[in-house]
């Protein structure tokens, strides 16, 4: 259950509470023309594609490319959005979807588009969307506080959803009317006020004592916090199957529109648009399903509302039951997503928030993208209605996987803000933050009788070197002196070394200090190392040049 949160003044924050707050206001706003801009785009790529081609695989890998980049991109650009300026990664990524959404539209009105230049250029608009978005959700956290967050997220989903209610409808009208072409102009324009917003933002930086990662590092130590935290871990699995079980209703419809219902692209704008007022209704009341019952009990209350609308979509050749449909697919999609997202902001640290996100939208557009082609196939394969009716099947089913893998709980403030460590570690060497590789090992003084509870706390504190940045952990036992255990772990460099010890939590720090509780004179011993690898130092004052001597080396 939930709790019911207020803003800065005391008062209940309902659902629009975030607008108060001016900059997030302007952000939103912005936000709301550039969904109407992608949304507009997905529309005419779509209809364009079934002008040109008759392959339902082909009309399905429009959703297919828009959605891939963000899978692909969404983890690199989560690691640039924790270690530089968010604001300078936002304006970068939003440039790159108006260069390729402007180059489209002169290819369109010079006649040049076909299938595969199609779906290119709506996989480098999606590769800039992808890199603006870990940026902009990350930021969320500097516009409004914290108590305003569950809010702050969902309203992002109205914003999307808002333009997805009418965004399709309108992308039809304009594909009727004046074509693809005029589709693709109005999504690179629809992106500049958004563009402008964060151009003005006169955002404070937040101060580091060390220098940015190295992207790769980044990257690895994102996965690595990633697979090791099992809440994060659960929810993006759970995203990417909800993903592929939907995605027939974005993915398909166009094939509904004209094979089930003899309609064009009025029609598949209508039925989009009846998604998209079922999500914004959808967004606006995920607050309240989430204080009233568990994630899990709402996951599966919204996975079997979906699936048996995706059904009855199937079987249906009426264009006001697959209107309902669509809406109360539309709803239960954008609440399922929203719970999800909530749970990932809410349970990611604040260093590792952007790369959690990302990996997020990587599971859950990956999800949708295999989806999207999954199904595309088996409705060229089979037909339109019996691959909704699969999707459905799939979706209702979904909620097994509860008893596997089950929704995390609310997390509390102490599992994502990190603390200060008291001391400074003690330095005798002349090193730098590239020296390495760096092993760290602590003695623990142990009454042999309680051995056992002992280790199952150090498994606990395995969990928390892991995720943060630790390397090849272990736990071992003095043979000689059976109280005497040693941790042991390495760290690549010294300065991913101190970058691991700006990240605990306060909820680590509980762990280590239940560990540290054992250990009989309440102190440890502890040892950082510079480990040197055989063959990595030569002391040249003892080792002879073999060549300058004329000697011959033979060997062991």
């Amino acid at each position: 259950m939930g709790q019911t949160a207020h803003d800065d003044t005391g008062r209940t924050a309902g659902t629009f509470a975030p607008l108060r707050v001016v900059m997030y206001r302007r952000i939103w706003i912005a936000s709301l023309m550039s969904n109407f801009g992608q949304l507009i785009l997905g529309v005419g790529a779509a209809w364009e594609m079934t002008r040109m081609a008759s392959s339902p695989g082909l009309v399905a890998l429009v959703q297919t490319a828009l959605m891939l980049p963000m899978m692909l991109v969404a983890l690199p650009a989560g690691a640039l959005a924790d270690m530089f300026d968010r604001r300078k990664i936002a304006m970068t990524g939003l440039a790159v979807a108006i260069t390729f959404a402007t180059a489209l539209t002169v290819l369109s009105y010079l006649g040049l588009t076909t299938p595969w230049v199609l779906l290119a250029f709506c996989a480098l608009i999606g590769s800039g969307v992808a890199l603006y978005g870990p940026a902009w959700q990350a930021s969320i956290g500097e516009h409004v506080p914290p108590a305003l967050m569950p809010q702050a997220i969902a309203l992002g989903s109205v914003s999307y959803n808002l333009a997805r209610s009418f965004g399709p409808a309108l992308g039809g009208v304009i594909v009727l009317a004046a074509g693809a072409k005029a589709a693709f102009a109005i999504n690179a324009l629809f992106y500049l006020p958004l563009l402008m917003v964060y151009v003005f933002w006169k955002r404070l930086p937040l101060p580091s004592r060390l220098p940015p990662e190295r992207i790769d590092r980044a990257i690895v130590s994102g996965l690595r916090y990633v697979y090791h935290a099992r809440p994060i871990r659960t929810v993006l699995i759970r995203a990417f199957l909800f993903g592929t079980a939907g995605a027939t209703a974005t993915a398909l419809a166009p094939l509904i529109a004209k094979n089930l219902l003899g309609g064009d692209a009025s029609i598949y704008g209508v039925l989009l648009g009846a998604a998209g007022v079922g999500a914004v209704l959808g967004a606006v009341t995920t607050g309240r399903l989430a204080e009233a019952v568990s994630p899990e009990r709402g996951a599966t209350l919204l996975a079997g509302a979906s699936g048996i609308a995706l059904m009855l979509v199937g079987y249906s050749h009426s264009l006001w039951l697959t209107c309902a449909c669509m809406f109360v697919s539309g709803g239960a999609n954008i609440m399922m997503i929203s719970l999800l997202n909530i749970s990932v902001q809410t349970t990611a640290p604040r260093w590792v928030t952007a790369r959690a996100l990302s990996l997020f939208f990587s599971g859950l557009t990956g999800g949708i993208a295999f989806g999207a082609w999954m199904w595309g196939t088996l409705a060229g394969q089979w037909s339109v209605e019996q691959a909704m009716i699969a999707s459905g099947v799939m979706m209702l089913l979904l909620p097994l996987v509860s008893f596997i893998l089950p929704l995390p709980a609310a997390p509390s403030q102490a599992d994502v803000e990190m603390v200060v460590l008291g001391n400074e570690p003690d330095v005798g060497m002349a090193i730098t933050l590239r020296s390495g590789p760096v092993v760290i090992e602590i003695d623990y003084d142990v009454d042999p009788d309680h051995a056992r509870e002992f280790y199952e706390a150090m498994r606990k504190v395995q969990r928390t070197r892991l995720r943060n940045g630790g390397f090849d952990w272990s736990i071992c036992r003095d043979i000689a002196d059976p109280a005497l255990w040693t941790e042991r772990y390495h760290c690549p460099t010294w300065g991913d070394y101190l970058r691991m010890r700006d990240r605990y939590t306060q909820s680590d720090r509980d762990v280590q200090e239940a560990a540290r509780a054992f250990s009989a004179s309440g102190g440890l011993r502890v040892r950082r190392m510079l480990e040197r690898p055989f063959g990595s130092v030569r002391w040249k004052q003892d080792t002879p040049d073999l060549r300058s001597e004329g000697m011959t080396y033979l060997g062991p």
